[in-house]
C-alpha cells in the first residue's frame, strides 16, 4: 500500500537524499525510513534488523521522498535521533 502520511515537516531533508532505484528498499517510503531511523536512535537502539525495517515500511510516494534511499533515509534519522537523544 502507498504511503498516506503527512511527511511535510520533513520534506527540506528529504530533498537532500540521494536517488536509489535498486536493491531491497526499493519503492519504500523514505520518509517513512527516516522517521524510523530517528525512533531508533533516540532510543539508542541496537537490536534492529535495516532489513526488516525496510520490510516493514509503506511504499513510496510522491514529492521529495520518490525514488530517494531508503537506507540512506534511516541511517539519516538514526544519526538525528542519537544527536537529539543527547541534547
Amino acid at each position: 500500500m502507498a504511503c498516506q502520511k503527512d511527511h511535510s515537516s520533513i520534506q527540506s531533508i528529504m530533498a537532500t537524499l540521494p536517488y536509489d532505484q535498486g536493491g531491497r528498499g526499493r519503492h519504500k517510503c523514505a520518509a517513512c525510513a527516516y522517521e524510523k531511523g530517528y525512533e531508533l536512535g533516540l532510543q539508542m537502539a541496537e537490536d534492529f534488523s535495516i532489513s526488516e525495517v525496510l520490510d516493514n515500511l509503506d511504499e513510496s510516494q510522491a514529492q521529495n521522498q520518490r525514488h530517494k534511499s531508503p537506507h540512506a533515509a534511516f541511517a539519516l534519522g538514526y544519526l538525528n535521533g542519537v544527536k537529539d537523544a543527547y541534547k
